[in-house]
Formats: C-alpha cells, structure tokens, sequence
C-alpha cells in the first residue's frame, strides 16, 4: 500500500516535449507561436462578426461564435505552455499547475464535441423541417443548449481531472508530452488505474461515440433531403450552408480517430518514430484544427465572408 509520504514526493512534472529532438525546437516555436497568433486572429475576427452583425444573429452563427470561443480557450491552455517549454532547458510544471491545464485541455476537447453535435442538429432542423426551424431553434432553445455544452464538458473534465490527480505518484514524473495530457499522466501513477479506464471509456463513448453517430445520422437525413430539391442551384445552395461545418467535423473526429485507433509498433526504432509521429499528431489536433477552423467557415460560407468585409471597410473608413 502506497503511504501519504510517497504520494506527496512529487510535486511537480517534468515535460519531455520534443527534448529529444532540439534541432526541431526552434523551428516549432517559430511555427506554434505563428499558428497560434492566426489562431486568436482568426476566431478573434470571428467573434467580433457574429457578434456585431446583426444579420449574424442566428443559431448557427451562435454555435459559431461559441466554437471560435473555445478553440481560443482550448489553444491558450497549452501553448504558452509548449512555447515556454521550446525555451527553457529544464520543463517543468507544478502539480497544481498540471491539473488546472488537464482539466482545461478536457473540458474544452469535451465541450467541443458536444458543440459539434449541436451544430449538426441545427443543420439538420433547417434543411430537413425548415418550416418549424423558427420554433425548434429560437433563442430560448440555443442559448441553454450551447450553455449545456460548456456544462457537460466542463462536468466531464471535473471528474476525469480529480479521479487522476487524487492517484499516487511514486517518484516518476517526467510526462512523454508537452503538455499534461491525461493518458501520460496516468502512465506515472503507482496505482491501480482500472476506475480511471472503465470512466474514460465510459467518457469516451458519451463525448466521442454518441456525437459522433448522431452527427453521421443528422448527415445522412440531410444529404437526403438535398439530393430530393429538384434544382441544381438549390442543391448547391443548401450543400453549402453545411459544408463548412461538416468540413471541420470530418478534420476533428479525423484526427482523434487517427491519434487513438492506429496500431502500436512494437520494435524500439518503430517506438521512438511513433512517439514523435504521436507528439506531432497531438500538435496538430491542438493546434492547426483550431487555426483552420475560421479559415474554413470564412471561405466557405458566403454571410461570414460578407461581414468580414464589412468589418475591413468600416475599420479602413473609420481612420
């Protein structure tokens, strides 16, 4: 049995990062600092549109708003972190520290299936029953659903964050990432993990299986109801208020899927190279989804990219 002395030796984490490839640590603090300024640009612009447009304020641009919301979030809770990292010899973190960023990382990666799901249902109201979509969707409806997401997510992350930091940890605390990822934490504990397991697997049926099917069926009912209007222009007109979303569904479940389901090498050489394509991967889905995020919904949709321009030539005429 593992004494309260030894659960206390460690009171802080050492993050490996990328430590064992230094000539890539500039390049990538160069590249992550660049992506992570488009970031808080982009979503910061998106924002700004869907708040003070008036022609914006519906329930999808709602959902928007609230999405570009949280990649900032998300995004500010680990890469000041990985940033600093890049620059300072010894990476390391405080317990307190890890547990704010675990929770956080969760919460938001959480929420934003959720939020994914609402944005596909949403979709699925006005192409498939846009008659009723006024009544199914009014404000009293998408307010308390968008608020539900950040609950649920926030909930979720609350439970996974406490039940594994509230584990012993027996001297090891150097975390194979540059981040507190739950699953490296986890990796350190000295302790059966079988409760963290069965909860994360519950977790992650409810946050990723349940969203994930409902947002396939949402899909299939509407490419249905689409393919039914007779004319090519109004088939393309209703494709293309729902491609920009299914574009970032299909790069956020994507990556997850990829991270999570490959298989594992089992030979050294394959290990070291799958652990640096796994870091990679992570990076990605932390950092360039939520960058492409407001690149895809400004290309893509035809009222976003009119409210931006509106925006440019009301900043240019107001100087």
């Amino acid at each position: 049995m593992v004494s309260a002395n030894q659960t206390a030796s460690v009171t802080e984490f050492v993050l490996l990062g990328f430590s064992a490839y230094p000539n890539l640590e500039k390049t990538f603090f160069v590249l992550i600092l660049l992506m992570y300024m488009a970031i808080l640009l982009g979503n910061g612009v998106l924002i700004l549109v869907t708040v003070s447009n008036s022609h914006l304020h519906t329930p999808m641009y709602f959902f928007l708003g609230n999405l570009s919301f949280l990649d900032i979030c998300y995004t500010t809770s680990s890469v000041p972190l990985i940033l600093d990292s890049f620059l300072t010899p010894r990476k390391t973190i405080s317990f307190s520290a890890c547990a704010v960023q675990m929770f956080l990382s969760f919460a938001m990666g959480a929420t934003e299936c959720v939020l994914l799901s609402l944005m596909a249902f949403d979709r699925y109201v006005a192409i498939c029953n846009p008659l009723r979509y006024p009544v199914v969707m009014s404000k009293a409806a998408y307010v308390p659903m968008a608020a539900s997401s950040w609950v649920a997510g926030s909930t979720a992350s609350m439970v996974q964050t406490s039940l594994a930091m509230r584990l012993p940890f027996c001297g090891d605390n150097i975390v194979n990432h540059f981040t507190c990822e739950i699953l490296a934490v986890l990796k350190l504990t000295c302790a059966d993990i079988s409760v963290n397991v069965i909860s994360m697997g519950v977790t992650n049926v409810i946050f990723l299986g349940v969203p994930v099917l409902f947002i396939s069926f949402s899909y299939v009912f509407i490419i249905a109801t689409i393919l039914r209007i007779p004319s090519a222009e109004g088939r393309k007109k209703a494709f293309s208020t729902c491609s920009a979303h299914l574009t970032v569904v299909v790069i956020f479940y994507g990556t997850i899927l990829f991270m999570y389901g490959k298989p594992k090498s089992k030979d050294a050489l394959g290990e070291d190279k799958e652990d640096l394509a796994d870091k990679l991967i992570s990076l990605f889905y932390g950092v360039v989804t939520p960058m492409l995020n407001p690149i895809i919904y400004s290309l893509r949709n035809k009222d976003v990219k009119a409210a931006v321009r509106n925006l440019v030539f009301q900043k240019r005429f107001a100087f």
